[in-house]
């Protein structure tokens, strides 16, 4: 599977187009297309990462989904979550956990 991006163009192209070739051609086109991590491990580190600088906003939303949607169940991520709480800090713990609850829904 490949990795293709456009919200850098389609959000900020005409604004910051660099940042926008960053984000779509660098980041998510050379990093996330990386063999050498899979991408349900690549989408549980870049959880972790997000959560444990306190980025629990859109972006770690759409990371969460992007995890479900790379194989990560509903049981995975709340063992990674609670296992990051203790390094973290429990109330992003508490931040994420309202953004899964609501993506690994039954």
């Amino acid at each position: 599977m490949t990795i293709k991006q456009t919200a850098g163009r389609d959000q900020l192209g005409n604004f910051a187009p660099d940042f926008a070739h960053y984000n779509d051609d660098v980041l998510f086109g050379e990093n996330w297309n990386n063999q050498d991590i899979d991408l349900k491990t690549r989408c549980i580190i870049t959880v972790v990462a997000l959560m444990a600088s306190g980025m629990t906003d859109s972006s770690l939303e759409y990371h969460l989904q992007n995890a479900k949607s790379n194989g990560v169940t509903k049981e995975e991520i709340t063992a990674v979550i609670t296992h990051v709480a203790f390094y973290a800090g429990w109330p992003k713990a508490w931040a994420t956990f309202n953004l899964a609850k609501n993506i690994w829904t039954d």
